[in-house]
Formats: structure tokens, C-alpha cells, sequence
């Protein structure tokens, strides 16, 4: 069963960056898209960027739009979320999840990560 890990969360001051990595455990190339959720308390699971296997192509939210990047390294099996000009309101656990295509609803991932903490704050 594939697995994954995400690191590099942490706590930065507003205006920061941090850059998250998801290692699955065997390679995953093209078969498989990645989308990264996130979770603040008292609110819903989030999608937050996501891209697909067979092409890379890359998609956002429109409140991460122009702050985040997201890329993969199927050589290292590795999925990257690169997130500068961070807000106190990006403060959430970031889950990575693999699925069969690229969207933004949760429930069609089936595999996910563990998740890291990302505080934003002063």
C-alpha cells in the first residue's frame, strides 16, 4: 500500500516561507496525482493545490494563488509545496494525498499523509 510522508512544517512569522515535501514509498511518477489539503481547527479539510501525474499540470486555490507552488520530483518519488508570503490565516496541519486525478475534493484521494503543522504568527 503506498505511503506518505510530509515534512517541513514548522512555525514562521508572517510574510515567511516554508517549503513541504511528500515522500511516498515506492515510485510513483505518473501514476498517481498529488493534492495537498489543509485543516485549521473548527474548519473544513481544505484543498489546497494538486497536480496530476501524467502531464504536471498544476493547480491552486484561489487563496494560495500566487503565493504557492506546488512540483514533483518522481526521481526522488517527492512532491514539493513551496509556500512564500505565508498569512497568519495559512496556519492549519497540510496533508498530502495521492489520487487517480487532479481535482480538489478530498474523498476522491485514497491514499494520504500523516500531516505537518503549519503556524503562521508573530
Amino acid at each position: 500500500q503506498l505511503q506518505l510522508v510530509e515534512s517541513g512544517g514548522g512555525l514562521v512569522q508572517p510574510g515567511g516561507s516554508l517549503r513541504l515535501s511528500c515522500t511516498a514509498s515506492e515510485l510513483i511518477l505518473d501514476s498517481y496525482a498529488i493534492g495537498w489539503f489543509r485543516q485549521a481547527p473548527g474548519k473544513e479539510r481544505e484543498g489546497v493545490s494538486c497536480i496530476s501525474g501524467s502531464d504536471s499540470s498544476a493547480y491552486y486555490a484561489d487563496s494560495v494563488k500566487g503565493r504557492f507552488t506546488i512540483s514533483r520530483d518522481n526521481a526522488k518519488n517527492t512532491v514539493f509545496l513551496e509556500m512564500d508570503s505565508l498569512k497568519p490565516e495559512d496556519t492549519a496541519v497540510y496533508y498530502c494525498a495521492a489520487g487517480n486525478w487532479a481535482n480538489f475534493d478530498w474523498y476522491e484521494y485514497q491514499y494520504w499523509g500523516q500531516g505537518t503543522q503549519v503556524t503562521v504568527s508573530s
